[in-house]
């Protein structure tokens, strides 16, 4: 699994922070008198919901004035109710100006997929596991599946090195599905395959390997197909998940649901800083 780090964090915000620098700075900002004053700001939570992102944020503000005083007042992972404070700065007045919208940006934006995450989670119980995809922002995926994490979820593959999945596409592609699963075998990694129906599962079974994705199948035949697997593999469900239907495939028994809304449909959380 790959980890959020320094560097990374560093990476990104600076990034962040060029699209509302360039190519001549703050305009604005730089008209106040009082722009090199220390001042004080809060962050303030609009709505209940789960944090995360919050060394995101503070990184924005470390980056822009050295000077920064960036105190947590809650960590990530840790739900939150309306109007308490998430965090306290203490900084430049031209500092806090500047890095607001891309501070509260990656905040906002971890914080809405821990919080819809969190919402599946809570639907399932801890039976089931709740995974995100590989559906994320361009550039963002780090991020992202750092937030579904503190949600409480977990994270399938991070990209297409860290494990086989053999795909409807690659199946379409192959002269066979077991030819193409014999090969899989041969490179002793992790393997997950994709199955649309009872009987490919059937063409499937008893060969070694980890994983078997149910794609799109109606919940009774989900049901006749776990039967058939009889705990000889890990079982995934994928497809049109939500929150009105969760608890339903969770009850069937499967062992991991896929959810790609949580990183590529999640609201943006609701927070303000005020000064």
């Amino acid at each position: 699994m790959q980890k959020v780090n320094r560097k990374y964090i560093n990476t990104v915000v600076k990034k962040a922070l060029s699209e509302d620098l360039f190519p001549k700075g703050d305009l604005t900002t730089n008209l106040l008198a009082s722009r090199n004053k220390i001042i004080k700001a809060r962050i303030i939570a609009k709505q209940d919901g789960v944090i995360s992102g919050l060394d995101f944020c503070a990184e924005a503000f470390k980056i822009v004035g050295k000077e920064t005083i960036f105190k947590k007042k809650i960590k990530d992972g840790k739900k939150i109710k309306k109007n308490k404070v998430i965090a306290e700065i203490k900084a430049k007045t031209k500092t806090i100006l500047i890095a607001e919208r891309t501070a509260l940006n990656f905040l906002n934006h971890a914080s809405g997929i821990s919080t819809l995450t969190n919402k599946f989670v809570d639907k399932v119980g801890k039976k089931t596991k709740i995974c995100c995809t590989r559906k994320t922002t361009p550039n963002l995926r780090l991020l992202e599946k750092y937030a579904v994490r503190k949600g409480g979820g977990y994270n399938h593959r991070f990209n297409l090195s860290d494990e086989i999945l053999i795909k409807e596409n690659h199946i379409n592609s192959s002269s066979s599905i077991k030819n193409l699963i014999y090969q899989a075998i041969k490179t002793k990694k992790l393997i997950t395959v994709e199955i649309e129906n009872i009987n490919q599962l059937k063409e499937v079974l008893g060969l070694k390997f980890k994983r078997i994705l149910f794609d799109n199948m109606n919940l009774n035949e989900l049901k006749r197909c776990l039967k058939l697997c009889k705990d000889k593999y890990e079982t995934e469900y994928s497809g049109n998940a939500n929150l009105n239907n969760i608890k339903k495939i969770s009850i069937t028994g499967v062992n991991r649901i896929s959810v790609g809304s949580i990183t590529h449909s999640a609201n943006s959380f609701d927070s303000s800083l005020l000064i």
